[in-house]
């Protein structure tokens, strides 16, 4: 008697914490609101820059897209500054958006501003950049660690040894972390071993292409040479291949980039640049206008798997990244309409 009324306890004593713990979750959670019957959803994106060439693509894309699903669209960019961003990103909450699509300047910084736009009940889609320990509903980007392994095996399939120049981008962006790490998985052995020696591996404060200038005029000012440049994009390859060139060494480095900038493929045409990394813009902006829209409406969205934002699991879709050469140049770029044969060969005579 005593030990089925002390089991009775028991249960009725657990299943209380449980309900407690059930109302605590409930109460913290965001409370997701949808666009107001009559009314078409609301996106708003929130833009780091347009520094690099590819953004403005991505912003008409997203834009063009997200108004062709009926819904409207209005937009903010940062200036590669955080503390604009965050004002622009409450901006946009006090504009009734729906669903807000970020490119953070800083993936930790605009976490607090991010986590207030959520508890008030819109929901945040990650564009391209993870905004990590604020619980984004999505995050849809391509595989960055990835990017890393397939710029590293371009340039050592070149140079299996010798001197290596790594210029990072911003310390603050998660995917310079994360392709940083996927060139790391590809050398290291080599490192280890005394095959390949870096000679410089620095992390600033942005996106500069004149911080990628110094570090490749401080490697040639040693007068021991430079094998190989893995440049965090192609507007840091770009500035790097500028050195080069006004050394009279453009086209005898190995230089690899991202992004498939029109500049880097006609450099790479021209044999000026060994590689760049492919993301179809128009792919990525158009999944992540079909995502928005979802969420706006309070819909669910179907990703194919998850990502560590330092705090929990995000769903994440994830694109696959392509590798492009001088002899993938037509196969990839030109074939998917990205650029025309005739922009990218425009200096040279086919």
């Amino acid at each position: 008697m005593i030990e089925s009324l002390l089991r009775r306890l028991v249960f009725f004593a657990l299943a209380s914490i449980v309900l407690v713990g059930a109302l605590l979750t409930d109460s913290c959670a965001p409370r997701r609101h949808k666009a107001p019957v009559g009314r078409k959803p609301l996106v708003g994106f929130s833009l780091d820059s347009l520094v690099v060439e590819r953004w403005k693509r991505d912003l008409d894309v997203l834009k063009s897209s997200v108004q062709g699903l009926g819904a409207d669209f209005v937009y903010r960019v940062a200036d590669q500054d955080a503390t604009v961003q965050e004002r622009q990103v409450r901006e946009l909450a006090d504009l009734g958006i729906d669903v807000l699509v970020i490119v953070p300047n800083d993936a930790d910084r605009l976490s607090a501003v991010v986590s207030e736009v959520r508890q008030r009940g819109i929901a945040v889609l990650s564009y391209d950049r993870l905004v990590r320990k604020a619980g984004v509903n999505l995050y849809i980007s391509f595989d960055n660690y990835k990017v890393g392994e397939l710029m590293a095996k371009a340039a050592y399939g070149v140079h299996p040894d010798g001197r290596w120049l790594i210029l990072n981008g911003a310390k603050n962006d998660h995917n310079a972390i994360l392709l940083n790490q996927g060139v790391h998985s590809v050398i290291d052995p080599a490192v280890y071993g005394g095959a390949i020696t870096i000679i410089g591996e620095g992390w600033p404060d942005s996106w500069d292409s004149e911080a990628a200038r110094t570090s490749v005029e401080q490697s040639l000012a040693t007068g021991q040479g430079v094998s190989a440049i893995i440049s965090g994009n192609d507007m840091l390859a770009e500035a790097a291949i500028g050195v080069l060139s006004e050394n009279g060494l453009a086209g005898k480095v190995v230089v690899v980039g991202q992004d498939a900038d029109l500049s880097a493929c006609q450099r790479i045409a021209e044999g000026l640049q060994y590689a760049t990394i492919y993301k179809p813009i128009d792919l990525l902006a158009k999944r992540a206008a079909a995502a928005a829209v979802s969420l706006a409406k309070n819909e669910p969205v179907e990703a194919d798997s998850t990502i560590d934002d330092g705090r929990s699991q995000i769903p994440f879709i994830r694109l696959e990244p392509i590798l492009v050469t001088k002899d993938l140049l037509d196969s990839t770029v030109i074939k998917d309409g990205f650029h025309s044969a005739a922009d990218v060969y425009r200096n040279l005579s086919r």
